[in-house]
């Protein structure tokens, strides 16, 4: 069987189906490679990520900290300043991460072949 995953026969197949869903957005992506390398503050996050707005970004940060890939810190300072970090559930998830980013970086000229041809003959069905 290899690295094959069966998910369609897996019983805890809509489980699977959500947690992929949750780590294959692309703001998910960005913001774990962002806090790969330590902890950031919301603002630094953005300026990081400038195309996710404020909204987007608290949203996907509240549902990584819910998953456990991110902790949120609060330091009791005038005015707070809060840290998120990746958890050890979070780190592991780096490296797949960028295995798929790279995949996706050494396929990006036959994928667009693809696109190009696909466009210009229509669907086969």
């Amino acid at each position: 069987m290899g690295d094959t995953l069966e998910v369609e026969t897996a019983p805890q197949c809509q489980a699977v189906n959500d947690i992929l869903a949750r780590v294959g957005d692309k703001w998910t992506v960005r913001v774990v490679m962002s806090l790969a390398e330590g902890s950031s503050r919301f603002n630094e996050l953005r300026g990081i990520i400038p195309a996710i707005s404020q909204r987007m970004l608290t949203r996907t940060l509240r549902n990584l900290e819910r998953d456990g890939l991110v902790t949120r810190t609060v330091t009791p300072t005038v005015p707070p300043r809060v840290d998120y970090a990746l958890t050890p559930l979070g780190q592991s998830l780096v490296g797949p991460v960028a295995q798929l980013g790279n995949w996706a970086l050494a396929n990006i000229a036959e994928v667009e072949r693809s696109r190009r041809r696909f466009d210009a003959e229509g669907p086969g069905v």
